[in-house]
């Protein structure tokens, strides 16, 4: 049992839970998207309640359905627009507001070594004088 708790209260087994969690959370919110909005629009548009009966023919026997092709792909730039809008843009934004500030950078070794060099220079042009 010691090990199994060890295991799970690991921060990626949580990370992975709460991953999931909203996975699902957004995949109910995608799906009422295309269900009350994008395929009544289809629906009013093409008079059809999806694209699957669209465009569809048959050469002998088989049956050939670009509406159902244009049907997934709706709903992939649905889910692809979903997930950028409320997942990808707001966890950059964040990141943006988190990130640190650059520090000024200091002083180079040729800096350095120019500032040695004058020092010298300087030391010497004072003991030799």
């Amino acid at each position: 049992m010691k090990g199994f708790k060890e295991f799970i209260m690991r921060g990626n087994v949580i990370d992975l839970a709460v991953a999931f969690v909203i996975g699902v959370a957004v995949a109910a919110l995608i799906g009422s998207i295309v269900d009350w909005i994008i395929t009544p629009l289809i629906a009013a548009i093409f008079g059809e309640p999806d694209l699957s009966s669209v465009a569809t023919f048959t050469i002998n026997g088989a049956v050939f359905s670009i509406g159902a092709v244009l049907t997934a792909l709706i709903n992939f730039l649905a889910i692809a627009a979903a997930v950028y809008f409320l997942v990808v843009l707001p966890m950059n934004k964040l990141r943006e507001r988190s990130a640190k500030p650059e520090e000024p950078a200091g002083p180079t070794d040729v800096d350095l070594l120019t500032e040695i060099r004058d020092a010298l220079v300087a030391r010497k042009d004072t003991l030799g004088s």
